[in-house]
C-alpha cells in the first residue's frame, strides 16, 4: 500500500509552512496564485487528498487507497488523434492518483465490424478493467460493438439514443453558443458558419446549436447559405470562397479543429483582412502555431478526461446506478481574430 502522504511531506517538499499549505488547499487567501497552483499541482501529483475529497471518494464507494492497480484501455482511431492527447493526459493525471493506468488502443482504419471480436481477442481488451471510448469512432457499427462489451464503459461523446452507458464530453452545444452570441453582442449579423454537419454527432451538434442561437438572435438560418457539404475532396474550400464573395459576412465560425487553419489562410488569400474586415472564431482542440491567437470558446478536453476517469470509478463501485451524462463547459477566450463591427 502506498504511504500516505500528509501536510508535512507538503510542506517539507515546497519549503512552505504547514499553515500555508493547509490554506491554499482549503482555498483561503494570503498568497499568491502561484504558491496556490505549485501546492495543488503537488498533493494532486503525490497523491494527497483533503478530508472533503475522501469523504466524497467514500460516499461514493471508492477507495482512495487501492490496493489493486488496475488497467483501463482508451479505444480510438487516427481520427480522434488529435485530441486524445489531451483526453489521455486527463485519464493519466487522475489514474495516477490512485496508482491505476491507462493505455491507448487503436483500432485499425480497416476493421470491419464483424471482425471486431477476434480483434478485440487479440487485444486482449476483455481484461481490461473498464474502456474509454474516443469521439470520431470510423464506423457506427464498431462504436456499437464497444458499448455492448461486458465491462464498464464511459463514452467520451455525446451518446447516441437509447445507449446504456455513461458519457462525459467537453460541451460544444454551450461553445457554439458562446461563440454567437459573443458575434451578437459585438454588432455581427451576417455570420458564416463552415463546417461539417453530418459525419460526426457532434458536428451535428454543433451546427444544430448554430442554428439555435441565431434563431434566438432573430436571424434565419439557410443551409445553402453556409459552407457545410462535404464531398470527401477539397472542394469544400471553394465554397468558402464562393460564399464569402456572395454574403460578405462581417465574421466566420469554424465549427471544426482540423478546418480552421486552410479557412483562416483561404481567407488571408482573398484578401479579408481579420479581423478588421472579418471576424474569426473556430472551434480549436487547442491553440497552435499556425494561426494567430485565436479567439474561440475553450474546450476543456483534458478536463474531461479528468472527469471521465472519476466517473469510470464510480461505475465500478456503483454498477447497478443509473447512468449518467456530464458535459464539461469552458469559458470563452478572445484572441486577436474579433472585433466589433460598426454598421455603415
Amino acid at each position: 500500500m502506498r504511504k500516505r502522504i500528509t501536510l508535512h511531506d507538503l510542506a517539507a517538499q515546497l519549503g512552505l509552512t504547514i499553515q500555508t499549505v493547509s490554506k491554499a488547499l482549503r482555498g483561503l487567501p494570503g498568497m499568491s496564485e502561484q504558491t496556490r497552483s505549485e501546492v495543488f499541482k503537488l498533493a494532486r501529483e503525490l497523491g494527497y487528498m483533503t478530508k472533503d475529497q475522501k469523504q466524497t471518494l467514500q460516499l461514493d464507494h471508492i477507495s482512495p487507497y487501492p490496493v489493486v492497480q488496475r488497467r483501463f484501455v482508451l479505444v480510438q482511431n487516427k481520427q480522434s488523434l488529435n485530441f486524445n492527447r489531451l483526453l489521455l493526459q486527463g485519464l493519466h493525471e487522475r489514474f495516477m492518483e490512485f496508482g491505476h493506468t491507462v493505455q491507448p488502443l487503436l483500432i485499425p482504419p480497416d476493421l470491419k465490424p464483424s471482425h471486431f471480436e477476434s480483434w478485440a481477442e487479440d487485444q486482449e481488451l476483455l481484461y481490461a478493467e473498464g474502456v474509454f471510448i474516443a469521439p470520431r469512432m470510423n464506423h457506427d457499427l464498431l462504436e456499437q460493438k464497444l458499448l455492448e462489451l461486458p465491462l464498464p464503459r464511459i463514452l467520451l461523446n455525446f451518446p447516441p439514443p437509447e445507449s446504456r452507458v455513461d458519457s462525459v464530453i467537453w460541451d460544444v452545444y454551450e461553445a457554439m453558443f458562446q461563440a454567437v452570441r459573443r458575434l451578437v453582442r459585438m454588432g455581427h449579423r451576417t455570420i458564416l458558419y463552415v463546417g461539417d454537419t453530418r459525419d460526426q454527432r457532434g458536428f451535428v451538434i454543433r451546427w444544430q446549436a448554430f442554428c439555435e442561437a441565431m434563431k434566438e438572435a432573430g436571424h434565419a438560418v439557410d443551409a445553402r447559405e453556409h459552407a457545410t457539404n462535404r464531398d470527401g475532396t477539397d472542394n469544400w474550400l471553394h465554397d468558402v470562397e464562393q460564399l464569402y464573395e456572395l454574403r460578405k459576412p462581417t465574421a466566420v465560425i469554424c465549427g471544426i479543429d482540423e478546418e480552421a487553419a486552410p479557412v483562416y489562410y483561404t481567407l488571408r488569400r482573398m484578401g479579408a483582412l481579420i479581423p478588421q474586415q472579418c471576424s474569426f472564431i473556430a472551434l480549436l482542440n487547442e491553440q497552435t502555431d499556425t494561426l494567430p491567437l485565436c479567439s474561440r470558446p475553450q474546450l476543456p478536453i483534458r478536463e474531461s478526461g479528468y472527469r471521465a476517469a472519476d466517473r469510470m470509478l464510480w461505475r465500478i463501485a456503483n454498477p447497478h446506478l443509473p447512468f449518467e451524462h456530464v458535459r464539461l463547459q469552458g469559458e470563452f477566450f478572445t484572441g486577436s481574430t474579433l472585433s466589433v463591427h460598426k454598421s455603415k
